[in-house]
């Protein structure tokens, strides 16, 4: 019998975290995590903890282990659907609300779990409403500093092992390492780019609506200083 069985009948709290939010390269990852509450102890023996406390290779170490006996979900939204849905939401919230709603959504359909717990990233009603939509209720609670609890933690850690794993895929596709973050560096790789290829790859591997893309394009020479 799979672990994940064994659990699916336990008491427990679905935890949500994102990855991605503040780096102009790559996906916007949120990642859910259903944990039993017979497991806390062997989360905090695993060491599992927020991941900006953890080394990105510790970080991937981790989300392959809690992958493989708990009930988890990963909601990937790459650079082009990022444009796309910030177009259509005009609202990082409202985005991030539908991400997280998505990532619970798919842990309720393996377990029965009556609360989720997500950072408090704005309105609560955003993520109550996109789960209405879907016909799911569930006591959800927002905090700051969501990362002390332990499903967060994990979620945060899954969410940001999957950032790290596709960044350094689009690196690869790109033929050029794309930093994190948001700093000169991001910017002077983005110009290399946008040389090489053309303005229009910024679409394709950026979040497009940050004001890094203006600076990147004025420094490439496609907009008037």
């Amino acid at each position: 019998m799979e672990q994940t069985e064994l659990f699916s009948a336990e008491k427990g709290h679905i935890g949500t975290d994102e990855s991605g939010k503040g780096d102009y390269f790559g996906p916007l990852v949120i990642a859910g995590f259903f944990l039993p509450t017979s497991q806390a102890e062997v989360l905090i023996e695993l060491g599992v903890k927020d991941c900006k406390k953890l080394s990105d290779r510790r970080v991937q170490d981790l989300a392959r282990e809690l992958k493989k006996g708990y009930i988890f979900s990963v909601v990937a939204i790459g650079p082009q659907r990022y444009n796309d849905l910030y177009r259509r939401f005009h609202n990082l919230n409202r985005l991030l609300a539908w991400g997280h709603a998505r990532a619970i959504e798919n842990i309720l359909e393996k377990v029965n779990c009556q609360e989720a717990l997500t950072d408090q990233f704005g309105d609560e009603r955003f993520v109550r409403q996109a789960l209405l939509k879907k016909g799911r209720e569930i006591n959800l609670i927002q905090k700051t500093q969501a990362e002390t609890d332990l499903a967060v933690a994990a979620a945060s850690i899954l969410a940001r092992a999957e950032f790290l794993n596709r960044l350094q895929e689009l690196s690869r596709k790109m033929g050029l390492a794309l930093p994190k973050g948001a700093s000169p560096l991001v910017e002077e790789a983005g110009c290399q780019l946008v040389k090489k290829y053309g303005p229009d790859i910024l679409e394709q591997v950026a979040k497009y609506h940050f004001k890094t893309t203006e600076r990147i394009l004025k420094a490439a020479g496609f907009v008037d200083e």
